[in-house]
């Protein structure tokens, strides 16, 4: 593919006619993608460790995607599901609640984006208890809408001058067994933290005002924070008992991110709600609520919807994601990749001391960098180093984390493994530079 453009005129387009509160964390101007691999307008080559923030699982320009995308734009683009349905949205509407975890009947709605997908889940969930409060935690992110940047944690740059915020949401803090908000141990804290629910209730919030809790299986741009495996368990009978909704928000984790269709089926708990988007339509604006059917079939008709949600290309590329991740066996790929990446980042993490932490799920894994592994003061200055060295390297990966100073990992679960171990090699060299 060719264009007359360059890197350097773009940028200068964009300058003039681009919002400047939208920013990109690479300045090179992508024209091409294939699997794993991303081509700029002047032929630069890259390694996507990225993934379009956990969009591509299947890849770039997967064939089938390609397909399934062509085949339906040439018969039909939109109808919108709410004036004239059609079958795709239903069959993937089927799919989806055979492979969210747990055995209740299941039903699901259709959006566009993961903010609404966050959105619709609370809704629901208040309408199904007809209480009003809900419960996020700290590094936590859920979108930028309005109650998506309210749900979030972080103050900047997703919240900060852009209130207020929605009401009735209270915020608690989450498993975090690096940097415990309880100064406690795991495994001999019990996973108090998950405890700290009932005393949430009692001192911030009452359980009877309480419609859900919403939750990451592992928070996602929060830092990759992987909670032992008994927390959710923990969380979920607390809920249970105290007739408050869990939703668990695998727009990051979900598509087989983690080595399971959904993150939630390792930690052994049925949610009440999921919400799932990102690599759901493999770059097509698709997002999901699925829940128990009791509890989506409670609102009325059309107290939810809207007109893109459940397009037919963008379900088309979701049924062909389906099928990749079945006939190309890419759940065992990923777990295989995770298996590599937690061997390997172990092993830098024991010649560079500027590693403090590694931690995921599957190939969806990070490691928090920090100046001291005492004082556990976080190196974002040297995080940022080290996210530049790999892109003039030619490899894409991202930072993440309260405090900017966690490397994560997305790469497509189709990277070869030549793909993946220059990628590797490049961050062994970028961790050498930045601590020499």
């Amino acid at each position: 593919m060719t264009t007359s453009q360059t890197n350097a005129s773009l940028q200068e387009l964009r300058s003039t006619f681009i919002a400047k509160g939208i920013s990109s964390a690479t300045s090179n101007y992508i024209v091409q993608g294939k699997g794993a691999i991303l081509v700029d307008v002047e032929g630069n080559e890259f390694i996507d460790f990225a993934g379009g923030i956990a969009v591509m699982n299947v890849g770039h320009s997967h064939p089938k995607v390609v397909k399934a995308i062509k085949d339906q734009a040439e018969k039909l683009t939109h109808t919108c599901f709410m004036v004239s349905p059609y079958e795709s949205s239903v069959t993937l509407a089927e799919k989806l609640c055979r492979q969210v975890p747990g055995d209740s009947p299941k039903a699901a709605m259709f959006a566009n984006s993961g903010a609404e997908a966050v959105e619709n889940a609370v809704k629901i969930a208040r309408y199904h208890t007809q209480k009003s409060a809900i419960i996020a935690f700290d590094n936590g992110f859920h979108g930028r809408t309005l109650m998506g940047m309210t749900l979030t944690s972080k103050i900047k740059p997703y919240k900060y001058g852009l209130g207020p915020f929605a009401p009735e949401i209270y915020r608690m803090p989450f498993a975090n067994c690096y940097r415990c908000p309880f100064n406690k141990e795991y495994p001999d804290c019990d996973v108090a933290c998950a405890d700290h629910l009932e005393y949430f209730f009692i001192n911030h919030v009452g359980a009877e005002q309480t419609a859900a809790i919403i939750i990451e299986p592992i928070q996602g741009e929060g830092g990759f924070i992987t909670p032992p495996k008994e927390y959710f368990q923990k969380l979920k009978a607390i809920c249970e008992k105290n007739n408050v909704l869990m939703i668990a928000d695998e727009i990051q984790t979900g598509i087989g991110r983690t080595g399971y269709m959904f993150a939630m089926e390792y930690f052994g708990v049925e949610a009440d709600l999921t919400t799932t988007a990102k690599s759901l339509a493999a770059g097509m604006p698709l997002s999901a609520v699925v829940g128990k059917k009791e509890i989506m079939d409670s609102v009325h008709p059309s107290g939810i919807g809207g007109t893109y949600g459940g397009n037919p290309v963008a379900c088309e590329a979701a049924l062909a994601v389906f099928d990749i991740l079945e006939s190309e066996n890419l759940l065992e790929r990923a777990k295989e990749l995770g298996k590599v990446l937690n061997k390997t980042f172990l092993s830098f993490q024991e010649k560079y001391n500027i590693i403090g932490d590694v931690r995921g799920l599957g190939p969806m894994i990070a490691m928090e960098l920090v100046q001291d592994r005492q004082t556990k003061a976080p190196a974002a200055e040297e995080t940022k180093a080290l996210v530049n060295y790999c892109y003039e390297k030619g490899l894409i990966v991202l930072a993440c984390g309260s405090y900017g100073n966690v490397l994560r990992f997305l790469m497509p679960l189709v990277i070869t493994d030549e793909q993946l171990q220059k990628g590797i090699d490049i961050v062994n060299d970028g961790l050498r530079a930045i601590t020499e």
